[in-house]
């Protein structure tokens, strides 16, 4: 597949990262000369320096015979202008566009995306992805990750194991025996910063962080089975009055009326706009690192602090701060990956990382084959996959024990019939079951050739 990536910041270089990774034909746009030297001289991809909404520009980058392109500059408007190039002088089949600017989402303003007029196929916000992704995690308190998939039927947890967690020094194989009525399958671990795609003689470790997929309806006794029994936030604190910290609450005055929320915005103006869009939630003019404030502000009794202002490390700070005070967690979003190593030894409970999920995002529109969600892990690690089992497919019509998966993948559950299976050696794929895997980055490829429709497979 030929694809053009309009944009070499973070999100973009990612995206080639990964796309290139996997044997696909990748150029990169942008205007900086040192972005494009630096990630044509350190991934296999095409680098032109230019204005990637300009015709010429997007010519030399070979959008004649194109597959998709991905447009996630840093300007809105240059990312709508270089879909709509691609669309009209050089037909290029799938067009996808970050958009942050809100304004051009709201739904009086629908018709702009639609094909006759500025043709994207997808659209993604990542600020808004960014806010269902920490509600997410405010729904399973002691988890740093959570995933929905299949109709949230069945879930991805990302857990650590502390010292009293009763399933560390276990072998994985055991795991079936000592909780024969609970349909978990751990699908990966980190230890020390090092993936580890496991083994049934692998045993989790205490400060291991573990990934296991369950069916929603088990998802409590899962948490308790790994030591973890914290209850529900009740109240909450919000660092930063941005996109972001207001999309969350908003979406918690929607969704959770139980929850109490607190905003603490710098800008006298923005925190003057926020509060005149919510209802229930208290917004509070200060500085989210001073001390005063944040005592003013009860912190000591929140449940949880939420930390999205737009810089990492004034929500590294106060975090921090907040759990000096008595905060039990702290969910904080960090843009920069060289802060990941650091954050386990701080005491953080969760990092949101925007370029993950808008890399999640776009991919699950780039995979081929029935693939239906896909999610990144860690940079580098692998991917959580939920596709539709093809009549073709050789996973399908033989037992599991039978099937010979390609080194890296992992099957987490099938869901047939609204009915969530927990797969075993003896488990048949059905066709048209869906199947939740977990594949490391290197077994991408032939995970999409087994969910293909053709007979290519073969």
């Amino acid at each position: 597949m030929k694809v053009i990536v309009c944009g070499a910041g973070q999100v973009g270089s990612s995206i080639a990262r990964y796309l290139a990774s996997e044997g696909n034909d990748v150029t990169i746009i942008d205007q900086s000369p040192d972005l494009i030297r630096h990630i044509s001289e350190t991934v296999d991809v095409k680098g032109v320096v230019g204005h990637a909404a300009q015709p010429d520009v997007l010519e030399r980058g070979g959008a004649e015979d194109a597959n998709m392109i991905i447009a996630v500059t840093y300007a809105d408007e240059v990312n709508m202008v270089a879909c709509q190039v691609a669309h009209s002088l050089f037909d290029v089949p799938t067009k996808i566009a970050r958009i942050r600017q809100q304004k051009y989402l709201q739904p009086e303003w629908a018709d702009l995306f639609l094909p006759d007029h500025m043709p994207i196929d997808v659209i993604i916000s990542p600020e808004i992805e960014v806010a269902r992704s920490v509600t997410r995690r405010l729904r399973v308190p002691g988890a740093f990750e959570m995933i929905p998939l299949v109709g949230d039927k069945v879930r991805m947890l990302g857990v650590r194991c502390e010292e009293d967690c009763p399933l560390v020094h276990t072998p994985l194989r055991q795991l079936t025996q000592l909780f024969p009525n609970l349909n978990i399958v751990v699908t990966g671990l980190t230890r020390d910063g090092r993936p580890i795609v496991p083994t049934a003689d692998d045993r989790m470790l205490p400060g291991d962080e573990v990934y296991f997929v369950v069916d929603t309806e088990q998802m409590s006794r899962a948490m308790v089975a790994f030591g973890h029994e914290e209850p529900e936030a009740r109240r909450l604190l919000i660092c930063g009055g941005g996109n972001v910290g207001l999309f969350l609450a908003e979406e918690i005055e929607r969704e959770y009326s139980w929850l109490k929320a607190k905003i603490i915005e710098a800008n006298e103006q923005r925190a003057g706009m926020v509060a005149s869009r919510l209802n229930r939630t208290l917004v509070i003019k200060g500085d989210v690192l001073d001390p005063e404030l944040l005592e003013e502000a009860g912190v000591g009794e929140m449940n949880t602090v939420v930390a999205v202002t737009n810089d990492d490390e004034t929500n590294i700070l106060a975090s921090l701060l907040a759990k000096r005070y008595g905060c039990q967690r702290a969910i904080i979003l960090i843009n920069k990956g060289s802060y990941d190593a650091l954050i386990p030894s701080l005491g953080i409970d969760v990092v949101v990382s925007p370029r993950n999920i808008t890399v999640s995002t776009i991919l699950q529109h780039v995979r081929r084959g029935r693939i239906h969600s896909v999610h990144t892990l860690r940079e580098g690690f692998g991917e959580l996959i939920e596709a539709e089992a093809m009549a073709t497919s050789p996973l399908v019509g033989k037992p599991l024990k039978e099937v010979k998966l390609p080194p890296g993948v992992l099957i987490g559950a099938l869901v047939r019939d609204d009915k969530v299976i927990s797969p075993r050696g003896t488990t048949v794929i059905e066709a048209k079951d869906r199947v939740v895997l977990f594949s490391s980055s290197e077994a991408i490829r032939k995970v999409e050739k087994m969910f293909s429709v053709s007979l290519e497979y073969f």
